[in-house]
Order: C-alpha cells, then structure tokens, then sequence
C-alpha cells in the first residue's frame, strides 16, 4: 500500500492481536504504518485482493503473478562472509561471500526504505521435531507473501505462543526493494543474502515465493549438521509396517509424485532432517509444481488447486470465469501451488515419526536414454552418486532454461541450498545408512529408447512397480547384473516390469550408438566429479564410472 494513503484495510481492527511482545523494533523497523501479525488464511486474502496482488479463482486459490522473476534468482544468492561461519561454509557458484559491512548498509537502506509503509508478520516454527525445531519470522511487504508463509512453515497454535515467540531466524522480504550494484554489490537489483551471524535473511526484487522457503532450507542446511542432524533435500514417507522412505531429486524427477502413494503415509515432499531419533519435515506444507497436472494421474495434489487456502504462483486463469488452466504455460513452466500439508489426504500429521529410513531412493531423469531404470548401490556408490546428483534439467525450474533438457550435476540433489562441502552431507548420509541398514537405490524417471528427441519417457507405471518392488523387498533375493561403467548392481527380472525395460540397450535402434552415449555420460560424471575430489577420500572418487576401452 502506498505510504501516502491513510484508511483503515478488512483487517486493520485484527491487525495486533496476535503480535508478539518482540516486536519490529528489535529488527529495526520503525515508524512503521501498521503491522498485521500472525493474519490466518481468510483476513490474508481479504487483505490481498483489498491491494489488488491477485485474484480469487474457482474453487477458491488465490492466484498471483511473479512478474519477472517466476523461478528462483539463482545466480542473485550471497552468504555474508564473516569470521563466526567463514571455515565453515562451502564458499563457491551457490555461496558467493557478501562483505559483512555492504550487508549492514543494505539492511539499513532497506529499514529506511520500509519506514512509513504497512508490513505482514509470520511468526512460525521450521522443523516439525520440537527437539530441533527453530522459531522463525517471516516479515512481508505483501499479503500473499504472508499467506505462502504460513502455508508453507509450521504455524503457531496459542495466543500465548504468538506473544512470547523471539526468532532464531528471521527473514524480510522486500519486492519492491531495488539494489544497486554499484553500492551494494550485487551482482543486479536482485539479491537474496543470508548473514548467519546476525540471524538474518534479506530478499531484494522478487516476489517469487519459493525464495522464501528456500533460504530458510539453506539456514537449516548450515546449522542442523552442527548438531549431527542430517538436513536432506528429499521427500518422505512411512509404509505400513513402519518403513520410511526417502527420495532425493531435482523438479522433473517425479520426486512428488513417486512419494505421494495412496500405499504409504506423507511425511513430507521436499525437505526433512534425519537425526538419531528419526525423520522429519521441516514445513508444514508443499510447494507443487502444476503445470499440466493430472486429475487422472495426481488427483491430491491436483484438488489443491480448487481449494481455499492454496496459492498459486503464475497459472493461468480465464478472467471471466475465475478458471484455471493447467496447461497455459505462457508465463513459466515452473507454475506452483503452495498449500498446507493437511490438503494432501494420507498424511503423517505430526510431520515426523520416530523410525529411520530402510531405502534411500536417488532419483534421476537422464535424458540421453542410457542409464537403467533401477540399480542398487553399495555404500561408496551412493556417496558417489549423492555427491554427483546428476539429472537433467527440465525447462521452467531456473531462469534461462531452454526447451532441450541440459545434462545437469546438483550435488546432493540441492547444491544451490547446500552449505557445508557435499561431503559432509554424503558422509551423513552413508553413516546413517550403515548404522540403520538401509539400502540405496538409483531410479531413472528420464528417457528409454534413446534420448531426449528420440526416445520417450519411461512409463510411470514401470517405475512404479519397480519402486514397490525394492521398498516391499521383492528385489532382494533377485538376480543381479554389475554395470559395465559405473559398476552398481541392475536387477535382472523385476515382478510386473517386462525384462527387457531393465536393459536399456535393448532399445535402441544401435547397440554402438548406446554405448557410445553411455561412455559420453560417465565421462561428464568424471568431469564434474573433479570440483569435490579436494574435499573427499579417494576411494569415493574410485567408486566413479570407468570409460570404456
């Protein structure tokens, strides 16, 4: 709302109910207009459409548009530099270092620039574990940025806990914030910047959401490993005889969609931490991408989008009639829904269980058509190919993308979040597989038949069954093949899944062309292991494909 006009908005009268007796100040903010604390979802969307920063659709979401930004700024990330954190932090592409005093004047010109205007507060929790849960607050210039928050975060349930709530972590967002390169820089008038000394997060000139949620996974990917807590980029569930289940992977690998069975109970879709106790979600909602989703194929997910409470960033919606089109990706590809996780039916309400993992699934979709569409890894193996998170991009997710698939390297299926070296995570990872017995398994959810162009997806159906098949244990006892290159297990018969859709060479019209597309692909994985070798042991480099002679 403009500084300069004076009247009382739908919520106004509500505004300080839930305020906390820490207030603005102690983040230097004053002189402020109004602040709407702790709004829930109804007094949000009255406030937002009351401010014209979207439009209630059918069925009740609010819809918004991002504007220039629709997926994250991912070259815009910064992490000040300071002598606290500095040795500890994996400085590089996704940890540019910020100078701690460009900081402190950015944060200044930012409290002068909030200065008069009304402001939306969040007061939350990350983490669904109370053992390692952080108090968070969220500190908006829109309504609907509030409103995503709360979906997303897990929010408070007292008056006496809105009141007596002091964050750990606090992040402002700021859209119609410009930097200036000259003065504060950044690379544009776009920055997101962490300082982990002072407990802060600044969001510069976008309004893409997921910027939120995402810096708040950083935060929780730098402090949980402190306190031997394994921060995972993966989604999660819990079978019924207890089993859990976690599935690393990039938007496009099916990460969402292969974790959310009507068999098994939800833990959560995207970010979770695993501690000696068990796993848990860090949020208390989901952030979806929808475009071109299936009733058919994903009836959950797709009855969000038809819900009160749920916002959508970047759908297309018809005007007139206040509906939605799933399939319009005039905007962006990377269309998404955020909503609550109690939308999703089959749910572990409480977002964690007190079991540990007994497969760790490693999703990928290898658009040259070339890898199996499943393998068992030995423990160097999986660090391997953790470390490696290789997949391929899929067009919308990033600013930039093309229509091709990229051949693409994540370490950890999440490099731009993680904090520490990959290593460090990896080696969390193989000492907690190793202490509980899970195995790990790498799925192909790319192409068969060739590459991208060429071939086709692989059936969601295999995959399924395939899936079930190594969570229930009916590929344990099966026969096994070692991979000419990179040297993992592929089974040889799979119950429900025809034989030959685990040798993908049987489907290409060349058995030469296969296999020199093949050594192509272990030789970009050599490659990119080389910017990790420094900061692992050897062996792990020695679990890598061999080239072909």
């Amino acid at each position: 709302m403009s500084k300069y006009l004076k009247f009382a908005t739908p919520a106004a009268a509500q505004a300080k109910d839930l305020a906390s007796r820490y207030d603005l100040s102690n983040h230097g903010l004053g002189h402020l207009d109004r602040v709407y604390w702790n709004l829930p979802a109804p007094a949000l969307y009255e406030e937002a459409v009351f401010r014209n920063e979207g439009f209630i659709a059918h069925g009740g979401p609010f819809v918004v548009n991002t504007g220039k930004w629709s997926a994250r700024a991912a070259q815009e990330k910064y992490v000040v530099r300071e002598s606290s954190t500095e040795e500890k932090i994996w400085w590089g592409e996704y940890n540019r270092p910020y100078d701690p005093t460009l900081f402190a004047s950015l944060h200044a010109r930012i409290q002068a620039f909030l200065q008069d205007e009304e402001l939306f507060v969040q007061d939350c929790y990350i983490g669904a574990d109370p053992r390692y849960r952080m108090p968070v607050r969220v500190i908006t210039e829109y309504a609907w940025h509030s409103l995503f928050a709360r979906n997303l975060l897990i929010p408070l349930t007292s008056q006496d806990e809105h009141q007596s709530h002091v964050p750990d972590f606090t992040v402002i967002v700021a859209p119609s914030f410009h930097c200036d390169p000259r003065i504060d820089g950044t690379r544009s008038d776009t920055a997101i910047i962490l300082d982990f000394a002072k407990r802060l997060a600044l969001i510069c000139n976008t309004s893409y959401a997921g910027e939120i949620k995402k810096s708040l996974f950083t935060v929780m990917n730098f402090l949980l490993p402190l306190r031997e807590v394994l921060a995972m980029h993966c989604s999660a569930n819990v079978g019924p005889r207890g089993d859990v289940a976690l599935f690393f992977g990039l938007s496009g690998t099916g990460k969402t969609t292969l974790s959310a069975d009507p068999n098994r109970r939800l833990i959560g879709d995207d970010e979770h931490g695993w501690s000696d106790e068990g796993v848990f979600n860090f949020e208390g909602g989901c952030y979806a991408k929808v475009i071109r989703l299936s009733a058919d194929h994903e009836p959950e997910i797709h009855a969000t989008t038809r819900r009160f409470g749920t916002v959508l960033e970047n759908v297309v919606q018809d005007r007139t009639s206040r509906r939605l089109d799933l399939d319009d990706d005039r905007f962006t590809e990377n269309t998404r829904a955020g909503y609550p996780l109690d939308f999703i039916p089959n749910i572990v309400p409480e977002g964690m269980v007190d079991a540990h993992p007994k497969n760790v699934v490693l999703l990928t979709c290898d658009a040259q058509g070339v890898l199996p569409p499943i393998a068992r890894l030995d423990p160097l193996h999986a660090v391997y190919h953790f470390i490696s998170g290789y997949t391929s991009k899929i067009a919308g997710t990033e600013i930039g993308l093309g229509i091709e698939p990229e051949i693409a390297f994540s370490a950890c299926f999440g490099a731009p979040f993680m904090v520490h070296h990959p290593f460090v995570y990896a080696d969390m990872l193989r000492s907690k597989m190793l202490k509980h017995g899970a195995t790990c398994w790498l799925v192909n959810t790319g192409w068969v038949g060739g590459g991208w162009g060429v071939g086709k997806r692989i059936s969601i159906r295999h995959t399924r069954n395939l899936l079930n098949a190594a969570l229930e244990g009916r590929l344990d006892d099966v026969e096994y093949r070692t991979d000419r290159l990179f040297g993992f297990e592929v089974p040889l018969i799979c119950p429900d899944v025809p034989t030959e859709v685990l040798d993908p060479s049987t489907s290409w019209g060349s058995k030469d062309e296969y296999w020199k597309r093949y050594d192509a692909l272990a030789a970009r994985y050599i490659e990119n292991f080389k910017l990790f070798a420094e900061g692992c042991p050897a062996e792990v480099a020695q679990a890598g494909p061999k080239r072909l002679k």
